[in-house]
């Protein structure tokens, strides 16, 4: 399939109200899915040709210093929290406080820490991911529950 239509289809998709387009041309195949901003799609796209184009197309994205800084919206986010070090979550997952169900869990409010000692762990993609204290300190607030979903860069710990 040509490149320029493929182009054209990109276009199409978004000038329209339309999700998702797919179009054969004898044994050749395009698909191109639309999702909504701030939506993580786990797992591969269906065909392989379409995300070469897709990810072609001009998007308006945040930019490398926001990104970084977090933009103006964590301070707020973050105001109720206790002075501290914050433990953020490296990726997107599902939070566990202890090794097992049956074990007690790693640490608690008020529990002395040092730097590469195990705070918990994060569930993604069937694996098991050690968060570890990144600094030496007591840990003054632990701010998910055990089996919560967790985003990326999610404040988890504070140590103080």
């Amino acid at each position: 399939m040509d490149l320029r239509k493929i182009k054209k289809l990109i276009d199409l998709l978004e000038e329209s109200n339309l999700a998702e387009i797919e179009i054969k041309e004898g044994e050749e195949s395009v698909r191109l899915a639309r999702t909504p901003r701030g939506v993580v799609v786990a797992g591969a796209p269906a065909a392989p040709v379409a995300a070469a184009p897709a990810a072609a197309a001009p998007m308006p994205m945040q930019g490398p210093t926001e990104a970084a800084t977090g933009g103006p919206a964590k301070p707020a986010a973050e105001a109720g929290l206790p002075e501290g070090h914050i433990v953020r979550a490296p990726m997107v997952g599902t939070f566990y406080a202890s090794p097992a169900p049956d074990k007690p869990p790693y640490v608690a409010a008020g529990q002395a820490v040092k730097a590469g000692d195990t705070l918990g762990i994060i569930e993604a993609m069937k694996m098991f991911n050690p968060i570890e204290a990144d600094v030496s300190g007591t840990v003054l607030k632990v701010l998910v529950e055990n089996g919560q979903p967790v985003e990326f860069d999610q404040p988890l710990f504070v140590i103080g």
